[in-house]
């Protein structure tokens, strides 16, 4: 009975394509929610491709996952993916309804899937990836994750005995997932910057699991992250397999480093987060048996998608497009802290404000206050435009980090925030939008570029 309901959905689902295809809705998730509906074990009877590798965590899966689907893509390879849609069961059941013949065979042999930590236990009990890499586990929004010793218990239970996981050794949250299983580490050696002491607001892993006295740095990147250790039972994060050293951000490089030597890589921009999601990338790769010369080759052609970081020059000025996650105190934290170590003066347009849950729940403001808002209270950042219909309530929490309020200036709506910008000269326009924003963020940063080619323009044309 249960294969009959499968060949239904299948079918069903099928079918649903052709009719989103008709009406020009590609890209969702309806086929894989249909035959969920119709078969609830749909993901224990679907093809699956013949190697399977999952990515998860709180920050950095959906550029990882992307990164290695380009390379993969690049070495010819012909991969499943979820990647035009989302990265529940419903997402990935929607991917192997794409990748299945009628009879439900699946037509890939390699399958690249982002995996959201908390549908571990929809999807990992039916599929079963050869490695999974877990890039962090941090604390995420709170009406969805709570906290992130929740998630890595879901996680626990749930990845399968068989998987090779690939693991950051600098979070002793996301390290010590799933002890029984065969295991690499990645890390970045010590950076200069770095600090022994926490500056941020949001730190969940102080105490030590083994012996429950304070745990010590010797270095920290941010939050959590960093080289722990335990002055008085000995515990201390694990040794790197894959270590990210020599960091250089005015060359744009990172060497990474294991047992078979060491490979030179270039650095897609200078966010810690995405220097971490480089060496995973290696890691990966190298484990899939890649050598460092072919990786090395593939990131020369490789970009980060233009919706998640992205910036453009135009005259004496640039725009930053940057996603900065709505609810996730912890992701919208290091976006301002990358801000404010630029060099430049700056402006910026705040328009993260949670529109998807307005739709259908209430939004909890909460994350507001974990976040830290302290790294924009900085000279250089000359005037912060809050816009949308949480603008009062980050105008609120700018107070209290002590912007003041000269510099921060209010549009009632995401399309009139570019008219309340400065644009002086040799500016720094950062436009921040949250995963519930991106097409709004991506005509607000289309419009601050139309007024910089303008001014750009009135500009030549009165020196000539």
């Amino acid at each position: 009975m249960g294969k009959l309901r499968f060949y239904i959905a299948l079918w069903a689902a099928k079918l649903s394509i052709v009719a989103l295809k008709i009406t020009r809705h590609n890209g969702t998730n309806f086929p894989g929610v249909l035959a969920l509906k119709i078969c609830p074990q749909f993901l224990k009877y679907a093809g699956k491709p013949e190697k399977i590798i999952a990515v998860t965590g709180t920050n950095g899966k959906t550029t990882v996952c992307n990164m290695l689907l380009d390379m993969l893509t690049m070495d010819g390879i012909d991969v499943l993916n979820n990647k035009m849609g989302s990265n529940i069961n419903s997402g990935i059941a929607s991917s192997l309804i794409y990748g299945s013949s009628l009879s439900g065979k699946c037509r890939y042999k390699v399958g690249v899937f982002e995996v959201d930590e908390r549908s571990a236990l929809r999807v990992f009990p039916y599929m079963k990836p050869e490695y999974l890499l877990i890039t962090n586990l941090s604390r995420d929004s709170i009406m969805r994750n709570g906290h992130p010793e929740y998630i890595a218990g879901i996680l626990d239970r749930y990845i399968p005995e068989t998987t090779k996981l690939v693991l950051n050794a600098d979070d002793l949250i996301s390290s010590a997932v799933a002890p029984e299983n065969s295991r690499v580490y990645f890390g970045i050696e010590k950076m200069p910057g770095d600090i022994k002491g926490c500056i941020n607001l949001i730190n969940d892993m102080q105490i030590c699991p083994r012996c429950h006295h304070m745990l010590e740095y010797e270095y920290r990147r941010y939050n959590h992250i960093g080289k722990a250790y335990c002055p008085v039972c000995g515990f201390k994060a694990p040794e790197y397999d894959y270590a990210g050293i020599n960091v250089n951000l005015d060359d744009m490089k990172i060497d990474v480093r294991d047992k078979e030597g060491t490979g030179h890589y270039r650095l897609l921009n200078e966010s810690v987060f995405n220097i971490y999601n480089v060496v995973s990338a290696v890691a990966l790769l190298r484990e899939m048996g890649y050598s460092h010369q072919k990786i090395q080759e593939f990131f020369e052609k490789l970009n980060i998608v233009g919706t998640r970081y992205d910036e453009e020059h135009v005259g004496d000025k640039t725009l930053y497009r940057l996603l900065a996650k709505e609810k996730n105190a912890f992701a919208t934290s290091r976006v301002f802290d990358y801000i404010s170590t630029l060099p430049g003066d700056k402006e910026i347009i705040l328009m993260n404000s949670c529109q998807g849950d307005m739709k259908h729940w209430s939004e909890n403001t909460c994350w507001l206050y974990d976040c830290d808002f302290e790294f924009l209270n900085r000279a250089d950042i000359k005037n912060i435009v809050v816009c949308g219909p949480r603008r009062l309530d980050h105008r609120l929490r700018l107070l209290l980090a002590g912007v003041s309020e000269d510099r921060i200036s209010y549009a009632e709506k995401e399309m009139d925030a570019p008219n309340k910008l400065k644009l002086f000269e040799n500016d720094n326009v950062f436009v921040l939008y949250g995963t519930d924003s991106i097409s709004l963020g991506m005509k607000v940063a289309d419009k601050v570029l139309g007024m910089m080619k303008k001014g750009a323009g009135n500009r030549e044309g009165g020196d000539k």
